[in-house]
């Protein structure tokens, strides 16, 4: 492993021993949209964040949008993969991963040019227990996004934010919120368990406060596929979370907290 590679793992450990992980992984799962970046890897896009900018690119892919990097500006290394050619039994050539190497790039913040025109973010309607995130001392943003993800909630900083208007994401997100409330290990739950208790609680909270939720094969669909993660059945998943779903949509709909 090349020392450069090992300086950009180490960063990282750093930033887990100093409690400034929680935040940059709420954000590097959520990529902005219309940026080189949001095609990055999860680990390119933590580092990213945790070098303290949410646009980073390379020299010439700076010079493309009319910008160009700041004298004295030093750049910040990413991990891509080094590929190479290699004949296979048929007498063809495939392209393979033989290791990886580190790629400098700079911060949005490094250079001067031409202004980056961002996506705006959805404006977001008057959401049905809006006034139930705002008891509990949440802020609920609106954030661009490229919808792979469309929200996420941030334990932390006490934030959800919302890429899209559909209320069954804020109701999703609003449950993470309560399981962190009523589970005191939620730090430590599997985050099959904290994505089905999610899920469940939204479609829930759709047909009791929201409208008849047109998501429900959607749901089905996520439930499946961390289930999967959990090596269960969906129906026997949604068995295992039933009681922590039942706290949970009791807190957001009663204000009754039973400790887990």
């Amino acid at each position: 492993m090349s020392n450069k590679i090992k300086d950009v793992l180490n960063g990282i450990l750093a930033k887990f021993e100093s409690g400034d992980i929680p935040k940059a992984v709420a954000i590097s799962t959520f990529p902005l949209a219309d940026m080189p970046s949001s095609n990055w890897s999860f680990l390119n896009r933590l580092i990213m964040y945790l070098s303290g900018t949410t646009d980073a690119r390379g020299f010439q892919q700076w010079q493309q949008v009319g910008r160009s990097i700041k004298g004295g500006s030093k750049a910040f290394y990413i991990m891509v993969p080094r590929m190479t050619w290699r004949e296979t039994e048929q007498g063809d050539e495939e392209q393979i991963v033989s290791g990886f190497m580190t790629k400098p790039v700079f911060r949005y913040e490094d250079t001067a040019g031409e202004p980056i025109k961002a996506k705006k973010p959805p404006k977001l309607p008057e959401l049905p227990l809006m006034d139930k995130a705002k008891e509990w001392g949440l802020t609920v943003k609106s954030i661009p996004g490229n919808y792979s993800y469309y929200g996420y909630f941030n334990q932390t900083n006490a934030e959800i934010a919302l890429a899209t208007k559909e209320e069954s994401v804020f109701f999703h997100e609003l449950a993470h919120a309560a399981h962190s409330k009523v589970q005191k290990a939620y730090k430590d739950t599997a985050n099959w368990t904290k994505e089905i208790v999610a899920e469940l609680t939204a479609a829930a909270l759709c047909n009791i406060v929201g409208k008849t939720s047109k998501h429900l094969g959607n749901s089905y669909r996520y439930i499946k596929h961390y289930a999967k993660k959990g090596h269960l059945s969906p129906i026997k998943a949604c068995l295992k979370v039933l009681k922590e779903t039942e706290k949970v949509l009791t807190l957001i709909l009663k204000g009754e907290n039973d400790d887990a």
